[in-house]
C-alpha cells in the first residue's frame, strides 16, 4: 500500500507542476488583458487546488504510516531526526514546504476567482502561484539531490 501511495504522490507532483505553470501563464495574461482570463481558466485553478490538496492528503498518510515521518520521530526522537539531513527533509522540511505551497495555492485561487475583470486580483494570484511554485520546486526530492533523491517518474 505504501509503495502505491508513494507512486501516486510522485505522479501527482507532475500534475500540480503542469497546472501551476498553466495557471501562472493565464493569470499573467489576465493581468494584461481583461478578456484573456475566462471561466474556463478558473477551472484550471480549481483543478490545481484539488490536485494539491489530494497530493497533500496522500503525503500526510505517508507521513503518518511511513518510515520517514512520524514513526521515525517517535523511534529516534525529534532531536536526532533534526541532526540528519535526509530524516529532517522528509519529517519536517518537505511537509512544511508543501503545506505552505498549498496554502498559497488556495489563497491564489480565491484571489483569482473573478473571471470577468482584469487587474489586481490576477496580479495577486500570479504572485501567490509563483511563490508556491518556487516553494514546491525547493521542497521536491529531485533525483539530483543526493541524500534525499527520488526518481523523476514513479516506479523508476
Amino acid at each position: 500500500m505504501y509503495t502505491g501511495l508513494l507512486h501516486l504522490h510522485s505522479f501527482l507532483r507532475w500534475v500540480i507542476l503542469v497546472l501551476l505553470i498553466i495557471a501562472l501563464v493565464r493569470h499573467f495574461n489576465g493581468m494584461m488583458d481583461k478578456n484573456a482570463y475566462t471561466k474556463k481558466d478558473r477551472k484550471t485553478d480549481l483543478f490545481l487546488m484539488i490536485s494539491a490538496h489530494t497530493t497533500f492528503l496522500i503525503g500526510l498518510i505517508q507521513w503518518l504510516i511511513g518510515d520517514l515521518g512520524l514513526k521515525n520521530i517517535m523511534k529516534l526522537g525529534f532531536g536526532e531526526v533534526m541532526k540528519s539531513a535526509p530524516y529532517r527533509f522528509f519529517a519536517v522540511e518537505h511537509f512544511v514546504g508543501m503545506l505552505i505551497a498549498i496554502v498559497l495555492i488556495t489563497i491564489g485561487r480565491g484571489k483569482g476567482k473573478p473571471a470577468t475583470a482584469a487587474g489586481p486580483q490576477h496580479k495577486q494570484a500570479f504572485w501567490l502561484f509563483l511563490i508556491a511554485l518556487v516553494v514546491i520546486l525547493a521542497s521536491i526530492p529531485w533525483p539530483f539531490r543526493e541524500a534525499i533523491a527520488r526518481p523523476w517518474f514513479p516506479g523508476m
